[in-house]
């Protein structure tokens, strides 16, 4: 019976070297191959003249031995060139060899400057990603509003009222509670600065202008961004990983008409109704706090209030709330449409969907902010 190396490798002397590859390289001989390639792996195997079309049967092992034998490189060459192979057999050892030798390539090290520079710029690059699918989701979206409008047919009204009840009225009481209790904090902290300079009176301007302008729109918006926008990630995204959004293409449906559009237009009709009740519950909050703890009557806070405080405040607060209900509704089902097929994606991109928009309503407040001391309104 001829030994391991005269039934799978014919060697001859010639200048250069030529190997003849033969026999089956698979797993069922692979400690004779592996005592083989271990004898006859020199520096010249690699560049040695060889002929791959005698081979019988081949698998993953053998396929890994004779890169071994030949080289990376080399079995790289030789699938390029045919050597006689069928093409699945070229493809096996192709792969093969990408892989070992990406394996054996040294991996770059850098310096710790390099690493945080390097992150840097994956955070832009991933930032610049994703205000540029923001911007193109709101293009959308917009598109299938004015679509909307112009055909009174495809107005989904139960969907929209049924959207209104989940996002305004459910949310009537914490909203309410939350601005009570942080107008009740704000007149607490007036009273106890203002007492210092005998101008407690001016707590009253300091909890209307600080809850008309700001507080009632901003709290109540961080408060969708946290209690609707991961529902409307969560709702959307589970609907994609149980494939019912394929399903809505499939019978020719748009899902931006029937699952974004019907949100957004909730939204902005919520947001407006709970920052009012905001600004009343706040109002309320401060005007109990004055009462029991400076001596300023219900009555005479209405007075100062009606007296000291422009209306302008009040629409200029208002204003703000459709933009936030926007723009949070339109991140909610972004980032649902961007759920994958697992579970854990799911919990990804509510929390990612949260962070987003609690972000967007103060970046957009403090430019609101801005822009209305510089026209001084």
């Amino acid at each position: 019976m001829p030994d391991a190396e005269h039934r799978f490798v014919d060697r001859s002397s010639d200048n250069p070297p030529h190997l003849v590859i033969r026999g089956d390289w698979v797993l069922e001989h692979y400690a004779e191959l592996r005592q083989l390639v271990g004898r006859l792996r020199t520096e010249q195997s690699a560049t040695a003249e060889a002929d791959l079309s005698q081979i019988g049967r081949l698998d993953t092992a053998g396929g890994q031995l004779l890169t071994e034998l030949l080289g990376s490189e080399r079995i790289q060459a030789l699938t390029d060139e045919g050597a006689g192979l069928p093409e699945e057999r070229r493809v096996l050892l192709r792969r093969i060899a990408d892989s070992l030798q990406s394996e054996h390539e040294p991996q770059p090290h850098h310096g710790a400057v390099f690493e945080l520079l390097g992150n840097i710029g994956k955070g832009t690059l991933a930032f610049y990603d994703r205000v540029q699918t923001l911007l193109g989701f709101v293009g959308l979206t917009l598109a299938g509003l004015a679509a909307s409008l112009l055909r009174p047919s495809t107005w989904r009204l139960t969907s929209v009222v049924a959207q209104i009840e989940q996002i305004a009225l459910n949310a009537v009481g914490i909203v309410a509670l939350l601005t009570f209790m942080v107008g009740a904090v704000i007149a607490f902290l007036g009273a106890t600065v203002l007492a210092d300079f005998g101008a407690t009176i001016y707590t009253v301007d300091l909890i209307a202008f600080s809850f008309l302008r700001e507080f009632a729109v901003l709290l109540t918006a961080i408060l969708m961004a946290g209690r609707t926008a991961s529902a409307f990630t969560a709702q959307i995204g589970s609907m994609k990983a149980n494939e019912e959004i394929d399903a809505i293409r499939t019978l020719g449906l748009n899902p931006l008409q029937i699952l974004v559009i019907p949100r957004v237009i909730a939204m902005i009709i919520s947001l407006p109704i709970l920052t009012f009740i905001g600004m009343l519950s706040g109002l309320l909050g401060g005007a109990v706090v004055c009462s029991l703890a400076l001596d300023i009557s219900p009555t005479m806070f209405l007075s100062i209030l009606q007296q000291n405080v422009a209306v302008q405040h009040f629409y200029l607060g208002m204003a703000k709330a459709p933009l936030f209900a926007f723009l949070i509704a339109i991140i909610g089902c972004m980032e649902g449409f961007k759920v994958s097929g697992s579970a854990e994606s799911v919990g990804e991109h509510t929390t990612s969907s949260v962070v987003q928009s609690i972000f967007v309503v103060i970046l957009m407040d403090a430019l609101a902010a801005l822009f209305f001391m510089e026209m001084d309104w």
